[in-house]
């Protein structure tokens, strides 16, 4: 009799074969699509107020700037809109989300320890432990963990139809 809590395979709803793909997704990917979508929606909002000159504070994966429209602010816009992208076709259920899904977790661990190699070798000699690393580490484990079912999902049981006829 175990109680141990397992965060990164805990689900709200337990995933069956006659469910959804999304059912294979724990809470917590859940509530970071959610986050996600919301900011792809509000990006073209922000394009368009960094072409008035309005400056805003951006800031993911270590990376921050005042001024949308910069070098630093259209690499963020575009992260941004890539996630995006990857957490529409993961609640939308798309066969490839998965697969893109753990590239973005691959380039966001490099940006991330990019930021910090930065600091500790860079010219403030500080260093920067960045906390995204914690969730992005069981991401690219989940997402691993669930690439098979999710590709496949569904196709069982046509197989065991066709045969079964």
């Amino acid at each position: 009799m175990s109680d141990n809590i397992d965060i990164i395979n805990s689900d709200l709803n337990f995933p069956n074969k006659s469910g959804r793909r999304r059912d294979l997704l724990p809470w917590w990917i859940k509530t970071f699509i959610w986050i996600f979508l919301v900011f792809a929606a509000i990006i073209p909002i922000g394009i368009i107020m960094g072409l008035l000159k309005f400056n805003f504070q951006i800031s993911l994966l270590g990376l921050s700037t005042n001024e949308p429209i910069s070098l630093t602010g259209l690499f963020l816009i575009i992260l941004f809109a890539f996630k995006g992208i990857i957490a529409l076709g993961l609640w939308q259920e798309k066969k490839w989300a998965v697969g893109v899904a753990k590239i973005d977790a691959i380039i966001s661990a490099f940006v991330c320890l990019g930021v910090m190699g930065y600091a500790i070798f860079g010219p403030d000699h500080s260093f920067n432990l960045r906390l995204e690393l914690l969730v992005i580490f069981p991401y690219y484990y989940k997402m691993n963990q669930i690439q098979y079912e999710w590709v496949n999902f569904g196709e069982e049981e046509v197989i065991a139809t066709v045969t079964a006829e």
